[in-house]
């Protein structure tokens, strides 16, 4: 059984987005095996500079490449990154472990968005939209796309 792991900055604080997130991570329990890796978000400045908000970046980036094994393989959530419907998701997912991968790892950056570092580590630049999301919500989004995406590779129906 492949193993997911989330690594996202932050905690979440919304009863609602919490219990969303509890109820796929019931229903992937059958898929896969999955984990959060939560690192500490790092203060965001009010009106702070391109240095400082690099400086941000990579504090959370270095966190985030702690908790990430040198064996997975690496989806980044990024605004350039290549945007797919939910069947070419799948078909990712699929494709990595068939080529060997048992852990994928998705990293959510914090509200500033993620480090060059962790872009360079990244296997997979993915972007869900040219809109921006809030990054708490941005893990109940991405939950049910894995959801959705291990009910296609298992020819179960669901929502289209």
């Amino acid at each position: 059984m492949i193993h997911i792991t989330i690594a996202c900055a932050g905690k979440i604080k919304e009863k609602y987005l919490r219990d969303g997130i509890a109820e796929y991570e019931k229903r992937l329990k059958r898929y896969c095996r999955l984990h959060w890796a939560e690192i500490n978000d790092e203060p965001t400045i009010e009106n702070a500079s391109e240095t400082q908000i690099r400086n941000i970046k990579e504090k959370e980036g270095s966190r985030f490449l702690k908790v990430i094994p040198d064996n997975a393989f690496v989806i980044a959530l990024d605004l350039n990154g290549k945007t797919t419907d939910s069947p070419g998701l799948a078909e990712k997912i699929k494709t990595i472990q068939v080529n060997g991968f048992s852990h994928i790892v998705f990293v959510i950056g914090g509200s500033l968005g993620l480090s060059d570092s962790i872009l360079k580590r990244s296997d997979f630049r993915l972007s869900f939209s040219e809109l921006t999301f809030p990054h708490q919500l941005m893990r109940l989004i991405l939950l049910e796309q894995i959801y959705r995406s291990f009910r296609i590779i298992s020819n179960e129906p669901y929502h289209k």
